[in-house]
């Protein structure tokens, strides 16, 4: 695991770090390498329920690219294919059939919050910030334009992407960027209580769900009906559908099978 990622594992959670505070938690090939590296663990790890991305540093979650990658005496094609990276762990924590919960202490900017957006649910505290500030320093968010056009209408993600300013998480809860700002003090007990629900489901439903989830999205009304009919259909063979139905009627906890 690259020295900038801590990866560890508790009562079902994989919680991975982004630990590269000197560098503000800055996208470098190293960060993206151990992300990369800890998301692949984690998704094939049978006793992970669900992924939570946190940060070290006191005030930035993660502070976007490593810039001093724009200015390096490399080639357009290296360049090019050092981008790949983001890519690949872009569609990591899309793919991901477990739940992934991103805990926003700080200032997710660029990059960072183009990461941030990649998870399937966001609590931040009170003092984060979101932004892509990169056309202020003569750059672009062409990286993770995708993500943020799939998170908010058009005119918002205009708005953020040629203004270049910050909100603040109230702003960004209000813009549904992010699911609940708390105060800073009661992130850690709230993320663990989120985290702790998610890992208490069924993986294969929840795996199933979360799959049915990133195919519906972008096929016609009547196509995504029929989809998840059959996915439906799906669901109702397995065990852990019975045995959650089941325990919902004897009123006790459900015993998970996987299958």
């Amino acid at each position: 695991m690259a020295d900038t990622v801590r990866y560890e594992v508790k009562e079902g959670v994989a919680t991975i770090t982004l630990d590269d505070p000197d560098r503000r938690n800055a996208l470098s090939a190293e960060m993206l390498e151990g992300l990369a590296e800890s998301v692949a663990t984690a998704s094939a790890d049978p006793e992970v329920r669900c992924l939570v991305l946190a940060s070290s540093h006191e005030s930035v979650w993660c502070a976007g690219a490593d810039l001093s990658g724009f200015k390096a005496e490399t080639s357009i094609v290296e360049k090019h294919n050092s981008s790949r990276a983001f890519v690949d762990l872009f569609l990591a924590l899309n793919n991901c059939a477990k739940p992934t919960l991103g805990k926003i202490g700080g200032h997710a900017l660029a990059g960072g919050m183009g990461l941030a957006l990649c998870c399937d649910l966001l609590v931040a505290s009170e003092e984060a910030t979101f932004g892509t500030p990169e056309i202020n320093v003569g750059a672009f968010p062409f990286m993770i334009m995708a993500v943020i056009y799939r998170n908010l209408p058009r005119k918002r993600a205009n708005e953020l992407l040629l203004l270049g300013d910050r909100i603040s998480a109230q702003e960004a809860m209000e813009m549904s960027l992010v699911n609940r700002v708390v105060p800073a003090g009661e992130l850690d007990a709230f993320v663990d209580d989120w985290a702790t629900k998610l890992a208490t489901k069924s993986p294969l439903i929840m795996a199933m769900g979360k799959e049915a989830m990133a195919r519906q999205r972008d096929l016609e009304l009547e196509d995504a009906l029929d989809y998840l009919r059959s996915q439906l259909s799906l669901a109702q063979s397995t065990e852990d559908i019975v045995e959650g139905v089941t325990a919902f009627f004897e009123k006790r906890d459900p015993v998970w099978k996987g299958r």
